[in-house]
């Protein structure tokens, strides 16, 4: 039918999901804009508690006059001069037990990311602390649906949001996912949008467990419980079996559900040789769980009872312990935070590309925090959310690609005060080209962990130079993509068709990074035609610097590019050819006028036939 851009069935999305804005350079006496206030985050998560002093507007005047939402006040939610607008969508009927039919939180994570985006200044945490926030309730128990997304993205359009956390005239700032550390695990690749990896910050957290014997084994976790008494008893899960359902040692081992025997078990510390939730232990009666933590050792989770996730080295030193004395004690400590000196490296979490959808195309774009990081929470949710739980606290920490993408829209946010009439492609450019640059020394994937680099907002509201683009840009990579005129005019909403003018290619693409693809053992030439526009100094020269690794020809045509006035736009042609004798090589290409770095990455990679 005429106006529908496609139809599929609404299936349930899941969320990806301080310390932070200090470590990646963003102080709290950094420059600040005076219409800050006027810029509006639209975040599209799982409501607000509007309580918190996350949110407090005590410095807030009206909302901005472009302002055009609405606030969904109920007998528990009301709005404020931060929050000036809030919605919630359920397409699917009635209201789950135990949810809010309001836009207030009943779960803690859309209270997080409003926090990091745009909350205001807390001893814990902060955001970009004068930018308003817009509410989108769409995320529920069991999931959000892509109907209530796609009626929250229409809504904040209309409404006016400057920035949407999760369009047209707006930066859309996504989460890359948590399904790394795989090739093309990537999501949210599409050109137009700001796809968003997750890396660690300087701060990590330790878990001690202290052995009878007077050995200490460090894990990690954020354990918050303070033991009742000096030791417990320890027991290894596999010596603790429950025969009664017909289970022995060699499932009991993994504390699987309904493996262990609670009378064995109960007011003990138990040692399992695998990672879980926690929910079968604390079902069984114990005091603690001791997991060998086999995948994700470089973040921390919160469990609903005293946990340490150890190595398989540590875990079977405990069990050592536990075999060469009858009656083996032991406690877990409260955690402690130490600075890892390594940071920042790309999570295993974290999404990897490139993108499944366009070979030539790099993502994710690039990297912010998103490993361990502390942010309002919601009062009716636990700190685990597990019903064992009984912790509610006002501010939590969490980790996924859902904290680093609001760092991003804060980022975004910040940059658009002190150039509001730039395009979200403009944006994204500045964000790009004056990301942190990363090595491989701690992220073996290169640009397919981070993209263009790590992220530094003070930066990139003067990033000398952007890569901009337009609708029409758009148009023509849509075109080259084998898009109809039907298939096209659905998505722009206008009579555009594909013809020979319009029929561009991925390399044409006006983009802040540069890819190409070809089969192993093969070589391949790519023509890529740029332009830049200056944003910096009226008069300025800038020269191409490229850095070329073994099997990679970079050249830049003109390799001198010179500008009279701000706006002025200069083009130039980027050659690269590549011998992929390996699965990636990498390069990059900076614009370089002794005060502008303007830098973009180069991957040239390996793609497979099936793929």
């Amino acid at each position: 039918m005429k106006g529908v851009v496609s139809v599929f069935p609404s299936q349930k999305k899941k969320l990806h999901t301080t310390r932070s804005w200090t470590f990646m350079g963003f102080p709290l006496n950094v420059t600040r804009s005076t219409n800050e206030s006027d810029i509006i985050i639209g975040m599209l998560d799982t409501g607000t508690w509007p309580e918190s002093e996350s949110f407090n507007d005590k410095s807030f005047g009206p909302p901005p006059a472009k302002w055009k939402g609405t606030c969904l006040e109920s007998s528990n939610f009301t709005c404020n001069n931060k929050i000036i607008g809030a919605r919630y969508y359920h397409t699917e009927g009635k209201i789950p037990p135990g949810e809010f039919a309001s836009p207030r939180d009943s779960e803690g994570h859309g209270s997080h990311t409003a926090s990091t985006a745009a909350g205001d200044i807390v001893s814990k945490a902060r955001g970009v602390p004068s930018a308003r926030i817009a509410v989108y309730k769409i995320r529920w128990y069991f999931g959000c649906s892509d109907a209530d997304i796609l009626a929250a993205f229409d809504d904040a359009i209309a409404d006016g949001v400057d920035v949407i956390s999760l369009s047209n005239g707006i930066l859309t700032s996504n989460s890359a996912g948590n399904e790394g550390p795989g090739p093309r695990s990537v999501s949210n690749c599409s050109p137009w949008s700001l796809s968003v990896a997750a890396s660690t910050i300087d701060r990590k957290f330790l878990t001690v467990v202290w052995l009878s014997n007077g050995l200490f084994y460090e894990g990690i976790s954020i354990n918050t419980f303070t033991p009742e008494n000096s030791v417990y008893p320890v027991i290894y899960g596999g010596d603790a079996p429950n025969t009664t359902a017909s289970y022995n040692g060699s499932y009991s081992r993994y504390c699987y559900p309904d493996t262990l025997n609670k009378t064995m078990v109960r007011g003990k510390i138990v040692l399992c040789d695998s990672l879980s939730d926690g929910e079968e232990p604390i079902v069984a009666g114990a005091v603690g769980f001791i997991m060998e933590e086999g995948f994700y050792n470089d973040v921390a989770f919160s469990f609903p009872l005293p946990v340490s996730a150890v190595t398989a080295g540590t875990s079977a030193a405990i069990l050592k312990y536990l075999n060469s004395t009858s009656e083996p004690t032991a406690t877990i400590l409260k955690s402690i935070d130490y600075k890892d000196e390594y940071a920042p490296y790309v999570v295993s979490f974290s999404s990897r590309g490139p993108s499944p959808i366009t070979d030539d195309t790099l993502k994710p774009d690039l990297t912010a925090p998103g490993v361990d990081i502390l942010a309002a929470w919601s009062k009716a949710a636990t700190v685990t959310g597990s019903k064992w739980d009984k912790r509610v606290v006002p501010y939590n920490i969490i980790s996924g690609t859902c904290m680093s993408c609001p760092h991003a829209s804060g980022a975004a946010a910040y940059v658009k005060l002190f150039h509001p009439t730039w395009s979200p492609a403009a944006l994204k450019s500045a964000l790009m080209t004056t990301a942190y640059p990363m090595t491989t020394a701690a992220n073996s994937d290169a640009e397919f962990a981070y993209g263009s680099g790590h992220i530094n907002p003070v930066k990139a509201i003067d990033p000398g130079l952007v890569y901009d683009a337009e609708e029409i840009d758009y148009v023509k990579f849509l075109c080259g993509q084998g898009y109809n005129a039907t298939q096209l005019q659905l998505v722009t909403g206008d009579n555009s068709t594909c013809s020979e003018e319009t029929n561009g290619t991925v390399w044409d693409l006006n983009y802040p990074s540069f890819a190409l693809s070809t089969l192993s053992g093969q070589s391949v030439t790519r023509i890529f035609h740029r332009t830049v526009t200056n944003v910096g100094s009226s008069s300025s020269t800038y020269k191409a610097i490229v850095n070329p690794t073994e099997g990679l020809n970079i050249q830049v045509q003109p390799n001198v590019i010179s500008f009279q006035s701000l706006g002025e736009k200069q083009s130039f042609v980027v050659t690269v050819e590549a011998a992929l004798n390996t699965t990636a090589i990498s390069g990059s290409l900076t614009w370089d006028n002794g005060v502008h770095q303007v830098r973009s990455p180069i991957k040239a990679y390996v793609i497979h036939p099936s793929v």
